[in-house]
């Protein structure tokens, strides 16, 4: 029987263990949290992330989790509503085949779904690793060693595995920062089964209330030292960059300072390598190609590159040489979600009030029934 170690308990790794588990591998997953963590932002799984998540058997779970599609109404920065987009809109140019959950949800239906064919130690890291043509060696902080046919670096967008195996040259750190966090009750001055967003110069500040436990924030705002602005934490951080704003934002803010621990906040990077594996060493979702939020397919791109490298390793008993196929085929996505997110900065935090215009113009143009189709053969495309 074929062993991988898998190091991360995120949704690459997760989705790499219940995937390589389905094939017949034994896996062991370490992680250096003590516990597993949740995070309250959205992710969309269309595409081929949606086709992974069906091939993984996990629709039926996730489907008592999806968010479904919602009214988003764009407003002002005092709250007042500037235009409305329906939820329609959104469906007839995304289609049937997506699902929008909260990250922590994904993650813990991967967690409910492969816990019972893997080990996973948390509190867990690897202190050094070797490998020959046969076997790769990885010795844990738990003073155990694993022999494996297969490592996979699976630890997010500031990898220590990449950092050990491949140098640390390859993180593009861009001058934004994030903060996204669950809001356990609805916030004020946000409709119900709706979601609000301000998009101003430099920034955007978004609000889901979809019910209790169904709600989040969202900001994002560009910097010239996101190091400065992490060192600060969410509260003072956001605060100061969206304290003017009315709407829902001052309320979801009181929400955060009730509970920092559990927002999101984090720089904006992305992962550009020349090459994801070495010998029977492999990168996986953000530790490999962060595409960053503004992408809006990193838990797609987890799911599928979990899928297709096992379908890969199904193909091949050589592992260098599935590791090979596997990122040939991948990588063109990666890449070009990764140039799409380049754009999408544009659109989260725009230059000028010029930009902000033009991007108002771009979305109502959007609700026009003419432009609806266009835009569903063009995110058709995406997804190919």
């Amino acid at each position: 029987m074929k062993r991988a170690v898998i190091v991360g308990a995120g949704i690459a790794g997760l989705a790499t263990a219940l995937r390589l588990g389905q094939d017949g591998w034994q896996t062991v997953v370490v992680e250096r949290a003590p516990a597993r963590r949740s995070s309250g932002y959205l992710v969309n799984l269309l595409g081929p992330g949606y086709d992974a998540a069906e091939r993984l058997g996990l629709l039926t779970a996730l489907s008592a989790h999806d968010l479904g599609l919602f009214t988003t109404v764009l407003v002002r920065a005092d709250g007042r509503p500037k235009f409305t987009v329906p939820s329609a809109i959104a469906e007839a140019a995304l289609g049937k085949r997506v699902m929008s959950v909260f990250r922590g949800d994904l993650e813990s239906t991967l967690y409910d779904a492969v816990r019972d064919r893997t080990e996973i130690r948390f509190g867990t890291t690897v202190t050094s690793m070797d490998q020959d043509t046969g076997r790769v060696r990885v010795a844990l902080s738990d003073g155990t060693t694993e022999d494996a046919d297969l490592l996979v670096g699976a630890d997010g967008v500031h990898s220590a595995t990449r950092t050990a195996v491949f140098g640390s040259s390859f993180r593009v750190d861009l001058p934004y920062v994030v903060g996204a966090f669950p809001l356990p009750h609805p916030v004020a001055d946000v409709p119900g089964s709706s979601g609000t967003t301000f998009i101003g110069p430099g920034r955007t500040a978004a609000i889901v209330n979809l019910g209790p436990q169904r709600s989040s924030a969202f900001f994002t705002y560009r910097c010239e030292d996101p190091a400065a602005e992490l060192g600060r934490g969410p509260v003072d951080a956001l605060g100061v960059a969206f304290g003017d704003l009315g709407g829902g934002v001052p309320d979801a803010i009181r929400h955060l300072e009730k509970d920092p621990a559990g927002a999101y906040f984090d720089t904006v990077s992305q992962v550009v390598m020349p090459r994801w594996s070495t010998g029977r060493v492999a990168l996986l979702g953000d530790a490999a190609w962060c595409v960053t939020l503004f992408a809006g397919h990193g838990a797609a791109l987890a799911l599928a590159g979990a899928d297709q490298l096992g379908a890969a390793l199904q193909r091949h008993d050589d592992v260098p040489t599935a590791l090979t196929e596997w990122e040939t085929g991948l990588r063109p996505e990666a890449t070009k979600r990764q140039a799409l997110a380049r754009r999408g900065m544009l659109q989260y935090a725009p230059p000028s009030r010029f930009h902000v215009w033009m991007s108002d113009l771009t979305v109502r143009a959007i609700t026009l029934p003419g432009v609806r189709g266009l835009v569903r053969r063009g995110i058709d495309r995406a997804n190919r």
